[in-house]
Parts: structure tokens; sequence; C-alpha cells
């Protein structure tokens, strides 16, 4: 059963890294997510599911109604160097009770792909969730369609545990398969390891190849 009882605190502390800024997502976000999702046309992408700039203030409504429920904690991805929005993304499908949840609803501007960017924002909610909300088991679920989401779960240290068939009915009808991955509180203290050996080697503002 999903439960209801994420701390006030704990949903809507900024989550603050060297590249990025996860910020509480709130409608004083919208023309910077508007923005972000025009970059690249990502809503256009059929392997993830990204709100058409038209629709973003009823995407952001959803997501704080959600929050204020208790299960989601959505952010606005912000460049830390220059405030701007680049993105959103969201600690999702929160299970008190059985100490899981799920990251998702993740999209970035495709100018700031490869950045380090996404790698970092992991690294934030990732933190957050074991280490802050005591969570034992973190998912990361995509289309099996995307090898590129899958490769950059891959790096993070997750697992894969396997495919849910005919799992979602994406917007053009498509019937997804949905590979899922996870990490659990043993192998955190290695992926985190990892997550900031990749990002030191990696200086800000430099694209990975």
């Amino acid at each position: 059963m999903q439960q209801a009882a994420v701390d006030g605190a704990v949903a809507t502390a900024v989550l603050a890294g060297e590249r990025v800024r996860l910020e509480p997502l709130e409608l004083r976000h919208h023309d910077g997510l508007c923005e972000a999702v025009r970059d690249g046309s990502l809503w256009e992408l059929a392997v993830t599911i990204v709100p058409h700039p038209d629709d973003v203030r009823g995407f952001i409504e959803d997501a704080v109604a959600a929050r204020a429920a208790g299960t989601q904690i959505p952010y606005a991805t912000v460049d830390a160097e220059t405030g701007r929005v680049i993105g959103s993304t969201r600690l999702m499908v929160i299970n008190t009770a059985n100490r899981r949840l799920e990251i998702g609803w993740t999209f970035l501007a495709a100018s700031r792909q490869g950045s380090g960017a996404n790698a970092e924002a992991k690294l934030l909610m990732l933190t957050h969730a074991f280490e802050v909300m005591g969570m034992n088991r973190v998912e990361l679920l995509t289309d099996v369609r995307n090898a590129k989401s899958r490769a950059a779960i891959t790096r993070l240290g997750a697992q894969h545990e396997g495919v849910l068939r005919h799992h979602m009915v994406m917007p053009d009808g498509w019937i997804r398969d949905t590979a899922v991955y996870s990490l659990t509180r043993p192998e955190w203290p290695e992926a985190k390891q990892g997550l900031r050996a990749r990002l030191a080697a990696r200086p800000v503002g430099r694209l990975e190849a």
C-alpha cells in the first residue's frame, strides 16, 4: 500500500550540488520549464513522456498536488551557475512503510544532456532517498527502447531486474515494455563513490563523450 507520510521539511528541501540545484517544483518555474522542453523539442521523443509547453502548467499543478498528498517529491532542475531551469525530475511512488520509492518523470534540456547535470541530480536524489528519507530501495524504470536512458541508469550502479511486458500505453499509442532497475541500501555506498568519482573527473561545463 502506498503511504502518504512524507515529512514536509523533507519534501520541500532544496538539494544543492556544484552543477545543479533541485528546487521544489512550483508554478514560478513554469516559463523556465517551457524553455527547457523546447530545447530539443523533448515532447516529441517517443521513448519517454515529456509535457508539451502548452501542458506544462497542468504538469506542475499535478506535481504540486502529489507533493501535498505526500506521494511524490517533484523538483525543477536548475543550473547552479545561471539559475536557469534546465529540466525536471521527482521522487515518486513513495512507500514509507516498506521504505522504497522510484525516481521518475526525469527530463533535461537537450543542450545540457551529457554535461553531468543528470548524474549530479541523481546523486543528490539518491543521497536524499537513502540518507535522509531512510529508504532501502530506489527503483528506476524506462522504456526498453530507450538505450540512452538504460545506459545512464546502468552507469549509476543500478541493477537490471527484468522487463515489465506491455506495461504502459505511451502518448502515441505504443504499448511499452518497461525495463526495471534498482539500487538497494547495501549497494548505495559503492554507487555513491562511483558517481562522485565520475563527476570529479569531468570539469563543470564539459560535455560527456
